[in-house]
């Protein structure tokens, strides 16, 4: 039999492989040689997670934990695996051409065959990289820009309903409101007094519009609050940024809840790029060397990025020299933005990490070799 000494040298650490789902999280063990340990399935809560750790703790010392769906299903149970020291990496769900687990005849699909190529993946070096910790201000941000979207979105449909009843309203209603901004039809439209019972179409049209308009202006109020608050936040976070040539608040946030609260976790400008949907792809074959345009990555970072170039074109001096230069080697504008693009996700990376506004270069650098690349978002 072995000692307690030789149990304590020959003690093997445990990889855990989740499946998250939003009331139960299905999770299989495995020791560091791939071996099946176990599997159990806890319920999404705090008590849940607390026994998930005791659990995977009897088999020996956690040393990683594969978790799918890190920014939703899972994000709580990454916060919470984090706080106790284990370390957590994201994992991508497979696709049905990439794993058996997912093609029915061979191993079939279940949550056990999902948790447990979580683990394989982690065991296997595949992981996506470290997920966002989720529990800071940029979280805060995050948070602020999804209600602030939606309510701008709101805002939208408000206006085309505004205009769409203009469109069949009685024609001295229309043609007294018709040529009014979208300002100043509101104001007027909330100052109609149709009565409680209206009692004709025009009476009618003049309650929906006043309907339409008071949450018109309920909205506005209600995004002026939070770019307030996103103002106040993106200044603490990064007070450098808004203040790059073309950025502002709104890109800061949008660049800010990207990275996350620990933008350490990409390990270099080029992972930041990739993360973005800007790192050019290598498409090269024999003597033909080219790249081709990135598709992935966190499409609202590369617009914010795409918005930036297009304003640094047009009130940037050395940008303008860039542009004049590629143009003259037979670059077109489409080509031109994508480098730019690149060269500003650099930047901005560097003010994230580093929380200093960078010096402008005279030109923009040749793109750096990218080591490591993080994919998650």
């Amino acid at each position: 039999m072995l000692t307690t000494q030789q149990e304590t040298l020959t003690e093997v650490g445990v990889v855990l492989g989740v499946d998250t789902h939003l009331d139960v999280h299905v999770t299989v063990a495995l020791d560091e040689l791939g071996r099946h340990l176990d599997e159990i399935s806890i319920p999404a809560s705090t008590r849940g997670y607390d026994t998930l750790v005791e659990w995977g703790e009897k088999f020996g010392p956690i040393i990683c934990a594969g978790v799918e769906g890190t920014s939703s299903y899972g994000a709580g149970l990454a916060r919470h695996l984090s706080r106790v020291g284990i370390k957590v990496m994201e994992v991508e769900r497979p696709k049905r051409h990439q794993g058996s687990s997912r093609r029915p005849g061979r191993n079939g699909k279940s949550d056990r065959l999902d948790a447990e190529a979580a683990a394989r993946a982690v065991l296997a070096g595949e992981v996506a990289g470290e997920p966002k910790s989720g529990d800071g201000r940029v979280e805060m941000i995050r948070a602020l820009r999804t209600a602030r979207r939606s309510a701008v979105k709101a805002r939208s449909q408000a206006t085309n309903q505004l205009k769409s009843l203009l469109v069949t309203a009685p024609d001295e209603l229309r043609d007294r409101l018709r040529r009014l901004s979208t300002k100043d039809l509101v104001t007027a439209a909330i100052r109609f007094r149709p009565g409680a019972l209206p009692e004709t179409p025009e009476e009618a049209t003049k309650f929906a519009l006043r309907s339409v308009a008071r949450r018109y202006r309920s909205l506005s109020e209600e995004i002026t609050e939070l770019d307030i608050q996103l103002k106040r936040l993106v200044a603490e976070v990064a007070p450098d940024l808004p203040t790059l040539l073309g950025v502002g608040t709104d890109h800061s946030a949008t660049l800010l809840v990207v990275a996350g609260d620990n933008a350490e976790r990409l390990g270099s400008e080029a992972s930041f790029a990739n993360l973005c949907g800007v790192a050019p792809i290598e498409a090269s074959s024999g003597k033909v060397v080219r790249h081709r345009l990135n598709r992935g990555g966190n499409r609202d970072a590369n617009r914010a990025l795409h918005l930036i170039c297009v304003v640094r074109m047009k009130y940037d001096q050395r940008t303008k020299h860039y542009v004049a230069r590629r143009t003259a080697e037979g670059k077109s504008k489409r080509e031109i933005i994508r480098c730019l693009k690149r060269y500003v996700a650099r930047e901005i990376y560097r003010v994230l990490v580093s929380g200093d506004s960078p010096s402008p270069p005279t030109a923009p650098s040749p793109i750096e070799s990218r080591p490591k690349v993080v994919t998650t978002i």
